[in-house]
């Protein structure tokens, strides 16, 4: 199985299972697997386990929780963004709450890094420019960014120095 296969189908799987019930969502990953008639079973229960590992995962489970939304468009420009610069965007995974705002993008590169530091800097400048985006929409409320890794699974946030000096250096290289 292609990693590109593999990496489609788990990010079809985190798009659409945190809309049902937790306790549902592990039976509706196997249906939604078996559809797929070039995989074998250890296949299937491997993806779905990778999709689980991820909704479980406690550190960023609002994101996936109620009030989450799936392929949410962003387009603008912001303040925090280098003049002339607009974007028009798809943010795979994102949830507003009183105090801040979460947005995840899923990633399918297998390996995935060890640290959040050596994902390609295409990743983080993205995610950069979303939350620069979100920021001037939610003015007052802290935007924080995760990659959401397909392989292993794992979750990692972003940190905000990091988004900071994406946006210093695209600001640079135009």
């Amino acid at each position: 199985l292609g990693r590109c296969r593999r990496g489609d189908l788990i990010h079809r799987l985190l798009q659409i299972l945190p809309d049902l019930a937790p306790a549902d969502r592990a039976a509706a990953a196997l249906r939604i697997l078996a559809r797929e008639r070039d995989l074998n079973d250890d296949q299937r229960h491997e993806m779905a386990d990778a999709a689980m590992g991820v909704l479980t995962d406690a550190r960023f489970a609002e994101v996936f929780g109620p009030g989450s939304r799936a392929e949410v468009p962003v387009a603008g420009t912001a303040r925090g963004l280098p003049a002339g610069l607009a974007v028009s965007g798809r943010i795979d995974r994102l949830v507003v709450l009183p105090d801040r705002v979460l947005v995840a993008d899923f990633k399918t590169n297998r390996p995935s890094p060890a640290r959040i530091e050596d994902a390609d800097p295409a990743y983080l400048t993205q995610m950069a420019v979303y939350t620069a985006v979100l920021a001037d929409i939610f003015e007052g409320r802290r935007i924080e960014a995760a990659l959401v890794w397909t392989d292993g699974p794992k979750l990692m946030a972003v940190p905000e120095n990091l988004l900071a000096q994406r946006l210093v250096d695209l600001g640079r290289n135009g």
